[in-house]
């Protein structure tokens, strides 16, 4: 490789390599054939890339070294911009695909697999800090600490992407503003998918799922602000969304389906808008730890609704309540949870409400429709 130009092309012939670390940092594009392997046997980074306008296609990364002070990875990329890496394969690495300090990076079609063994000793699948203008775009991840990480990442786009079984999240947003996620599987990961301490984030059209465990969300939001959340699918999560300390989101006709919790709101929230969502069969709507109520939720689907429609206009004549009484005792101690289903909780949220006064009153859709959004 030494000897390549710039603009060079580079065919890896089919075989094993073992050649310890290797750097690209000339513009120059590196091909696999069919069954290119580069091994790192387990002490090597295999490849680092610092540069412009290198490309990196169809090879097949295994056995990356193990550093927790150095954060070894099978393909780290450091101040660098303009950069491929297209259809590779990675197994059995610490992190996967390092990127920092670099832009106009895309990773796509990759299929990151790790040998997940705890939080402390695995690595990220396409860890991201620092980084701008990128495209994270129909990868398959598993297997890592988190699918997905975003440190410090701005203007970037993470679509058709499929990150599942990770210890930790699927995908994981830090400080991280102005960025779209969209067409993503996040499925059965340790908790689900956090955004945190971010801006200006887009989350359409993904599917949260299967992600169970005390402390697992389909979507966990903590200190975000005027963001979006439409046309998502959050199904069989122990918590559809979570939202703590956050405000001006607008959450749109969503799909919360078997969940748990449907959306837990927590009273630092505010400003925050839930309309034309449908909500069915999810164990408790909503939950929140407070009665003070700063949200406003309106025009959505419940099926558990048993209001009436006299003037036949698709909207409910009386206000829906989604919190019950039974999920704010919850709220407090967790233990009772074992009394659900039971007779005695059904007569509690009967009473309250007939005789409401403990549940927060202003947490109600005024005009909750009668039948669910084609979504």
């Amino acid at each position: 490789m030494a000897a390549a130009g710039n603009g060079d092309t580079l065919l890896l012939q089919t075989g094993v390599y073992k050649e310890g670390t290797i750097v690209l940092s000339r513009p120059i594009t590196l091909i696999g054939e069919n069954n290119t392997i580069l091994d790192g046997q387990f002490k090597n980074e295999i490849l680092i890339i610092s540069g412009y306008h290198i490309n990196v296609w169809n090879l097949e990364f295994r056995n990356a070294g193990y550093s927790a002070m150095n954060d070894f990875a099978a393909i780290k990329i450091v101040d660098a911009s303009s950069l491929l890496l297209d259809g590779n394969k990675i197994w059995d690495s610490y992190f996967a695909i390092h990127v920092s300090n670099s832009s106009f990076v895309t990773i796509r079609n990759n299929r990151i697999t790790g040998n997940p063994k705890s939080e402390q000793l695995t690595g990220n699948g396409i860890h991201l800090w620092k980084c701008r203008d990128i495209l994270v775009e129909n990868n398959q991840v598993n297997g890592h600490r988190d699918g997905i990480y975003f440190e410090f990442v701005t203007s970037s786009i993470v679509r058709d992407n499929r990150s599942e079984k990770n210890i930790r999240y699927g995908l994981h947003f830090m400080f991280s503003n102005d960025d779209v996620y969209q067409h993503n599987i996040f499925s059965n990961n340790g908790a689900g998918v956090a955004v945190m301490y971010s801006k200006k984030v887009i989350m359409k059209q993904n599917q949260f799922e299967q992600n169970w465990g005390p402390s697992a969300y389909g979507l966990l939001l903590k200190d975000i602000t005027d963001s979006d959340i439409r046309h998502n699918t959050f199904h069989r999560n122990t918590v559809g969304i979570h939202l703590e300390g956050s405000s001006r989101l607008h959450i749109e006709q969503n799909k919360f389906k078997g969940n748990g919790w449907a959306v837990k709101i927590q009273a630092s929230c505010e400003d925050n808008y839930f309309t034309q969502n449908n909500f069915t069969g999810n164990s408790f709507d909503v939950g929140t730890n407070g009665t003070l109520v700063l949200n406003n939720f309106d025009n959505n689907y419940w099926d558990k609704y048993d209001g009436y429609d006299l003037n036949r206009d698709g909207t409910g004549d009386i206000p829906y309540h989604p919190v019950s009484l039974y999920s704010m005792i919850v709220e407090q101690q967790p233990h009772t949870l074992m009394l659900f289903r039971s007779f005695a909780t059904q007569l509690l949220d009967k009473a309250e409400k007939a005789i409401p006064g403990l549940t927060p009153v202003n947490l109600a859709d005024q005009k909750p429709v009668m039948k669910p959004f084609s979504l």
